[in-house]
């Protein structure tokens, strides 16, 4: 068998990009292709560290996957990225990396940022346990999905929002779940970071009245 590249999963920053490791640097540098959520979100991004790489756009169908792993398999090192976070967070990547691995291809992460993590550093809450739910459904199940949080009294609750629905979660988590302590982040690591920390009640009344750029990590306290 040809020697095949190796898929390398690389976390971008989600705002300040200082928050670029010097490994994810070196990886974009040394690879063949970057694999791109959004090509050009990413040349902005390489352009920044002087990295000059071909970017091809990363799809998520078979013709999109297949792309990439031709690419692999006929030697090429990839770096896999998206716009922001780490690829597989609530964003694109988990098919090309279960295809990759299932192809018997080498797969290395190059850790990096993800608002999950950035978001929960910072709040005052207990999360020695949490559940991580990415982004509600927009329609479809949407009503069933909160109503299966009512299962989850006693671990924290991590959610992402975009600013187009942050009111109208924040309602459905209330009457979900009742009166509960919660923690807003919005436009982390960028100028206008903010943290809100109140009851899904006061969260309610004051994005009603801010509403909000950016997207949104909503932390809801456990029931004790």
């Amino acid at each position: 068998m040809d020697q095949v590249g190796t898929l390398y999963v690389v976390g971008t920053p989600i705002g300040n990009l200082e928050d670029t490791t010097l490994r994810a640097v070196r990886v974009l540098g040394e690879v063949d292709l970057v694999a791109a959520e959004d090509t050009r979100v990413t040349l902005k991004l390489l352009s920044h560290f002087g990295i000059r790489k071909p970017v091809i756009r990363m799809v998520e169908n078979e013709r999109g996957i297949n792309h990439v792993l031709d690419e692999l398999q006929s030697g090429k090192n990839v770096a896999l990225v998206v716009d922001a976070g780490t690829p597989g967070i609530s964003d694109p990547g988990e098919l090309v990396v279960e295809r990759a691995v299932d192809a018997g291809i080498r797969v290395v992460p190059i850790p990096g940022v993800t608002a999950l993590t950035t978001a929960l550093s910072a709040v005052d809450l207990p999360f020695y346990e949490f559940t991580f739910l990415g982004f509600p459904p927009t329609k479809k199940g949407r009503k069933t999905f909160f109503e299966s949080l009512r299962h989850e009294p006693k671990r924290l609750l991590l959610l992402y929002e975009s600013p187009y629905r942050i009111t109208r979660t924040l309602e459905e988590l209330k009457e979900a779940l009742g009166e509960r302590e919660v923690v807003v982040a919005r436009e982390l690591t960028k100028i206008h970071e903010e943290f809100f920390r109140g009851t899904l009640s006061e969260a309610i009344q004051y994005f009603k009245k801010t509403g909000g750029k950016g997207e949104f990590v909503i932390i809801v306290a456990p029931t004790e």
